[in-house]
């Protein structure tokens, strides 16, 4: 027998339906929400961790705050006010989050403009266009991101080759490691019903570009034409933090949600760089370009998206497997 769910149960469980169209790490979705009564939790699902190319986990928490993050967005543009609980059992380190609806809220533009940009963000892995992206819209996607208590870094135009130069040494650091590929090949050769994984159809093929990027397809298969751009106007945002432990992680995510979520209400299109933060080696170099001390934890394409048709988006797995899954 079912029992008849509360109000605010209801407003959790359609947050946490929204926030399964968040990216992840390889498609992942590596989390787990459970709705109780008027509760929340958030769950790192420790079964779809990257074992090779994120041994620690912190990418998938990186993962779990963007969900968390657009979970947060849905609400309050629902007129929610929402009790945010972070890390909160230490004894429980796969619980994430809880929230708690506390009573009712008037939301801001930008939550409105947050809450209804999540069903049109997309991952676009194609080069972007010619066109600019401006110092001031670079500064607002900084500011967005920075209200979640993560720092936010603008690659100035001088240390480009040094990024370009990162992502090259990833790439061919991690595509020389056999168990790599292995994982490489396993979560972008899913069935097509699983809803998880990136398809080969959504990446893009190989081309020169200013910062190359993550190779999913390097064993064939169909893939999406990357037509005539190559990133000549897109710019480059590094997130970082001041602790390296989940609590900054789980920040890390929520800002990375903030800018891809902002971006999008700006007219540009998006992708995550995680590949150049994977290895301690990479990571480090990263370092160098930080205004300071701090620890990098994921880098963003920005830009202007090419005209035709975008990849397909990746697929989601059914509610049912993430929302109060029975096993």
């Amino acid at each position: 027998m079912t029992t008849a769910q509360t109000p605010h149960e209801q407003a959790l469980r359609g947050a946490a339906h929204t926030a399964l169209a968040a990216p992840s790490i390889f498609n992942t979705q590596p989390w787990r929400w459970e709705i109780d009564g008027g509760h929340a939790r958030l769950y790192a699902d420790r079964r779809r961790q990257l074992l090779v190319a994120d041994p620690e986990g912190r990418l998938l928490t990186v993962s779990c705050g963007v969900a968390l993050h657009h979970a947060r967005m849905a609400l309050a543009a629902a007129g929610h006010a929402v009790g945010v609980h972070r890390i909160p059992d230490p004894a429980d380190p796969d619980l994430l989050a809880e929230l708690t609806i506390i009573g009712t809220h008037e939301p801001t533009l930008a939550e409105l403009h947050a809450g209804s940009a999540i069903a049109r963000r997309h991952t676009d892995r194609r080069p972007f266009t010619s066109q600019p992206v401006a110092d001031a819209t670079c500064h607002d996607l900084i500011i967005a991101a920075e209200t979640q208590g993560a720092h936010v870094h603008l690659i100035d135009d001088n240390h480009i080759a040094v990024l370009a130069f990162t992502a090259i040494k990833a790439g061919a650091l991690q595509l020389s490691d056999p168990a790599y590929r292995a994982e490489l090949a396993d979560w972008t050769h899913r069935p097509p019903w699983s809803g998880e994984g990136v398809p080969t159809e959504t990446a893009v093929r190989a081309v020169p570009r200013r910062v190359p990027v993550r190779d999913y397809a390097p064993f064939g298969g169909d893939t999406t034409r990357p037509g005539r751009e190559s990133d000549r106007g897109a710019r480059y945002l590094l997130i970082y933090t001041d602790a390296d432990n989940p609590d900054a992680w789980l920040q890390a995510g929520e800002a990375l949600s903030a800018l891809l979520l902002a971006a999008v209400t700006a007219g540009l299109s998006t992708a995550p760089i995680s590949d150049i933060t994977e290895l301690p080696t990479t990571r480090d170099q990263l370092r160098t370009l930080l205004p300071g001390l701090g620890h990098p934890q994921v880098a963003v394409r920005v830009g202007y998206p090419p005209p035709g048709e975008p990849p397909p988006p990746t697929t989601r797995r059914p509610a049912e497997d993430a929302i109060n899954p029975r096993c």
